[in-house]
């Protein structure tokens, strides 16, 4: 696919639209490992796929990290193919708060909050091995837990083995596609993805 560009009146026509999660739901297939973004950006939403931006590291670093073994470039917009391919793996994506905006710091403590609880919904519904927060400031709002770290966490969400990882986002400067990569292969291990 022809990657997209868009206008920043384009993009904000997307404000508050919605991304809807890609769960593996075929016949044999199982959720492994969800990984939770804070929320869509507006051109997740403009694509509607999750990490889309042609900034956001999250499917290098997956490629990098063995977590996937076939590149995605999901900026023009996935394709059946490349969800397929992320349904086939185990891999699911969800967001804690659905609604588009352009910097998650626009969403307010009580709407991570009750993305938290809607979260917590749907690992009991959909029972993934692992569930990956990308974005630790994220996490402790949802869930209150000033004093976590990232990394595996003490307690589980639900049935899950719960981490928090790094945000893939370009605005998470300190972060690299290896240091990522790192990080997302441990979950990945975790959840029988890795070895």
């Amino acid at each position: 696919m022809a990657r997209r560009t868009f206008t920043r009146e384009e993009l904000e026509s997307f404000r508050d639209a919605e991304v809807p999660d890609l769960l593996p739901t075929g016949p044999g297939q199982e959720l492994r490992l969800l990984f939770v973004g804070i929320n869509p950006g507006l051109w997740t939403a403009a694509t509607s796929t999750h990490f889309a931006h042609p900034g956001n590291r999250f499917y290098p670093a997956l490629l990098k990290g063995g977590v996937i073994t076939t590149p995605i470039d999901p900026a023009a917009g996935m394709g059946d193919a490349e969800r397929d391919l992320l349904r086939e793996r185990g891999i699911g994506i969800t967001n804690i708060v659905h609604r588009a905006t352009a910097k998650a710091s626009e969403l307010s403590d009580d709407e991570l909050r009750a993305g938290g609880e809607q979260l917590t919904a749907l690992v009991e519904r959909e029972r993934p091995r692992v569930v990956a927060v990308a974005g630790i400031t994220a996490y402790r709002t949802a869930f209150r837990r000033r004093t976590a770290k990232p990394g595996r966490q003490p307690e589980r969400l639900g049935p899950a083995e719960l981490w928090v990882v790094p945000n893939p986002s370009g605005l998470n400067a300190h972060e690299t596609v290896d240091s990522l990569a790192r990080a997302y292969a441990e979950v990945g291990a975790a959840a029988g993805l890795v070895s």
